[in-house]
């Protein structure tokens, strides 16, 4: 019998350019990035210099303070150049591929032939470690911790979601492959997420638990399964993968190369034809968008529109996403904006709330930053057990205790994008919060 989740709070926002079912290859970029930005709470050391020859899955750096965790090229060819910022931050390394990839050979096995130390050190070499993420602080996972359980969410329900039923509908002999190496992992369950309103070929799989998710978003997040089968105590390690990325552990122990190959959902109403195409992580798009867009007048996503991260300037894949965005860019000002009562009709959570109509928003704030007003209006999006309105006032404060107390050791800023959608007080509740499991990390370790 499955497992399920269900909840009431949360709200759908059906916007129009939801990729269809249909594939194809992107053009192989001229240049790729690895950004160790990216990797949150990483602090780079270089494994390569300006004009080094590397192998897809050759190390590009490592983590300072755990020099295990290696972050590798998705690709081979030569260091174009390595930005640095302030202090001599290391933003991107950029990458001019070769005609043809040629790989790093690792050597592997079935993973049911593998230990769980064997294929700690696969991940690690390959860089594959690095797709793997903990709660609390939802940073890389420490190759050294003992994980109660592991969580992975096929069920995608943020704003024109990744259908992975679809995206991985290929590479659903990776995906069994990746579960196989994913449960060595962990002496707990292995939790798999699914639409509880469908069946797919993922209800299927053995060894892991099947977790029925049922109601409005954002019940396809990890944090709404943790709260409910594996809360977290203090001390306490979860492990996340996107499901994504369980599909390429399983092509790497299938092959022995790390190939960072996705089925991408390119969405969004300013995208000519919304469809899926077959991406390598850290391409660069803006050849790939050209003949794609309507026009102009767009904010591109990596990620979804409410995590996602603006690459309009700079157009990479990042490392992390399954999914382009395109939306209206909308900065007209409108007629006598000031006047609520005067021009048009702006859609918001407080005059459509959920709605099977699909919806052409944009990217405008619609107003700037000014105080909280206390309201029920962040408990009506937010399905976790906490008061979203306290725990984000701690964070602003920095109050370790409050936070602890109010559940921060439990949430990721992803749980709070609907706080940022629908907040007429414009704060960015991601932003606070990730600020805030931040101090708890130096604090409580």
């Amino acid at each position: 019998m499955h497992k399920q989740v269900k909840i009431s709070k949360g709200l759908d926002i059906n916007l129009k350019g939801k990729a269809a079912h249909k594939l194809a290859e992107a053009p192989r970029s001229k240049m790729y990035v690895v950004k160790p930005t990216e990797f949150y709470g990483i602090n780079p050391r270089l494994s390569v210099k300006i004009g080094d020859h590397v192998n897809a899955g050759d190390p590009l750096f490592y983590h300072k303070y755990l020099d295990r965790i290696k972050f590798t090229s998705p690709v081979s060819g030569t260091i174009e150049d390595i930005v640095r910022g302030e202090r001599r931050k290391i933003l991107k390394i950029l990458i001019s591929p070769d005609a043809t990839d040629t790989f790093k050979t690792f050597k592997v096995d079935k993973p049911e032939h593998l230990n769980k130390e064997q294929i700690l050190d696969l991940l690690l070499e390959s860089g594959l470690f690095a797709t793997i993420k903990q709660r609390p602080y939802d940073l890389i996972a420490h190759p050294d911790d003992q994980p109660k359980a592991i969580f992975i969410s096929t069920y995608d329900t943020a704003p024109m979601g990744v259908d992975y039923t679809f995206a991985l509908k290929n590479k659903m002999k990776a995906f069994e492959t990746g579960i196989k190496a994913i449960t060595k992992l962990t002496d707990g369950k292995v939790y798999l997420i699914v639409n509880g309103n469908s069946v797919s070929d993922f209800d299927k799989l053995k060894d892991v638990e099947i977790v029925k998710a049922f109601g409005p978003h954002p019940v396809g997040n990890v944090s709404i399964s943790i709260e409910k089968f594996e809360p977290i105590s203090k001390g306490d390690r979860v492990w996340t993968i996107n499901p994504a990325d369980v599909a390429l552990i399983g092509e790497f122990f299938e092959t022995g190369q790390y190939n960072p190959v996705r089925n991408v959902a390119l969405s969004g109403s300013k995208v000519k034809e919304p469809m899926y195409y077959t991406i390598k992580a850290g391409a660069d798009l803006s050849e790939f968008l050209k003949d794609k867009l309507k026009d102009d007048d767009v904010r591109i996503i990596s990620g979804n529109v409410l995590t996602g991260s603006n690459i309009s300037k700079d157009k990479f894949l990042n490392f992390y996403d399954n999914q382009i965005s395109v939306i209206p860019l909308g900065k007209r000002p409108r007629f006598m904006g000031w006047m609520p009562f005067l021009g048009e009709n702006r859609k918001s959570f407080y005059n459509f709330g959920p709605t099977k109509k699909q919806l052409d928003l944009d990217a405008s704030l619609y107003g700037e930053e000014r105080a909280f007003v206390m309201n029920e209006e962040f408990e009506a999006v937010m399905p976790l057990d906490i008061y979203p309105v306290h725990l984000l006032k701690a964070a602003l404060l920095g109050d370790v205790e409050k936070m602890e107390q109010l559940g921060i050791l439990e949430v990721a800023p992803e749980d709070f994008a609907l706080i940022d959608y629908i907040n007429s007080s414009k704060i960015e509740a991601q932003d606070l919060i990730r600020k805030g499991l931040d101090i708890m990390q130096v604090e409580i370790g």
